[in-house]
């Protein structure tokens, strides 16, 4: 049944595009990174915001998934974007870095929105015709380890994609909210963590998650696009849960406790208004900017709808609390990555 309704969802995905080409051309594109728009991760929620804003707007849009992963493919796909007519390109991941660094400059009447990366120009800032939107990771994954060991969680895992900016920031934020809990519950927590240098799941993966589930590992916070499946497999045949990324993923499974996500969608739809409100052109504000969004504009955060609510005894006020502290500023989350945070009631065996 899952399986069938997954590929529904894809279906569905897909049919907008599909319409859209019919036209051949189209005012909105995306490109895809190594994923697919359907990858339950974040391509899809980058997917989502082009088309409920498309759909609202009346605007054309489609989307591209390169051939292969490299900076090459990715950039021949936008080259592809541009001669159908986009008028603007969402571009979802830090892997498409070296490919707007060009693409801004060969093509400056484009528009470029960038999530999770900040291409180069000159300066170090992006050119005029591109908005790069980055998030504070650190602060979903503060909610997901100070719940999870709320919750009496005290054996934990950390298992990272690549060791990319983003991915740290969630890890080093997991590491301080768990910190947090467990100072505050005089509570024995551990934490093992490893950067599996990969966003694809794969059979190497679920060993190494079998064998912390075998050790005792109780939860494990998977973050990195496909990752979770092989964290999830492991995690069926362990009796052990799993904490998500970037979107809700509580669909995927029954054991997906909870999901550490930041507004990709919202975050796609609000930028997208303010350039077609500006007459098809980025707003001063946006122009060559970077955005850093986090709790201030609910683009950090735990899912609370009662589906995605899996906590046995954390609750939804106990949730909202901390989340205002983290807003108010009364409660700051470190966002450095080139050093762990220290912690003096927990322990972290850093595996890489």
């Amino acid at each position: 049944m899952k399986k069938f309704l997954a590929l529904l969802l894809a279906l569905c995905l897909m049919l907008p595009c599909v319409a859209a080409l019919a036209d051949d051309t189209y005012e909105v594109a995306l490109v895809t990174d190594v994923g697919n728009i359907d990858d339950h991760s974040f391509n899809q929620a980058a997917w989502e915001g082009v088309v409920a804003y498309a759909e609202a707007n009346n605007k054309t849009y489609a989307y591209y998934r390169p051939s292969e992963d490299s900076t090459e493919a990715r950039i021949e796909q936008i080259r592809a974007a541009v001669e159908k007519g986009a008028k603007v390109i969402i571009l979802p991941g830090y892997l498409f870095e070296e490919a707007v660094t060009q693409m801004q400059h060969e093509f400056p009447e484009v528009a470029f929105i960038v999530l999770d990366t900040t291409p180069t120009a000159g300066e170090g800032s992006p050119a005029a015709n591109t908005y790069s939107i980055l998030y504070k990771e650190e602060q979903a994954g503060y909610f997901a380890g100070y719940a999870i060991v709320k919750d009496g969680y005290t054996k934990l895992g950390f298992l990272g994609g690549m060791a990319v900016p983003a991915v740290i920031r969630y890890g080093y934020g997991f590491v301080q909210g768990a910190e947090a809990a467990a100072k505050e519950l005089d509570a024995d927590v551990s934490i093992k963590y490893w950067y599996c240098d990969s966003f694809a799941p794969s059979d190497d993966i679920k060993t190494k998650m079998d064998s912390w589930y075998a050790d005792g590992t109780e939860v494990v916070f998977s973050c990195g696009g496909g990752i979770y499946l092989s964290a999830l497999a492991a995690a069926e045949a362990a009796e052990g849960v799993v904490i998500g990324v970037d979107t809700d993923q509580s669909y995927e499974s029954d054991l997906i406790i909870t999901s550490a996500m930041k507004g990709l969608k919202a975050s796609v739809v609000l930028a997208l208004t303010k350039f077609f409100d500006n007459g098809g052109k980025l707003p001063e504000d946006m122009a060559g900017a970077v955005a850093n969004l986090g709790v201030e504009s609910d683009a950090a955060g735990l899912p609370t709808d009662e589906h995605a609510w899996r906590f046995e005894t954390f609750t939804v006020d106990e949730y909202n609390a901390v989340f205002e502290k983290v807003k108010n500023g009364e409660l700051a989350v470190s966002n450095a990555t080139d050093a762990a945070p220290a912690v003096e009631k927990i322990t972290v065996d850093y595996q890489n």
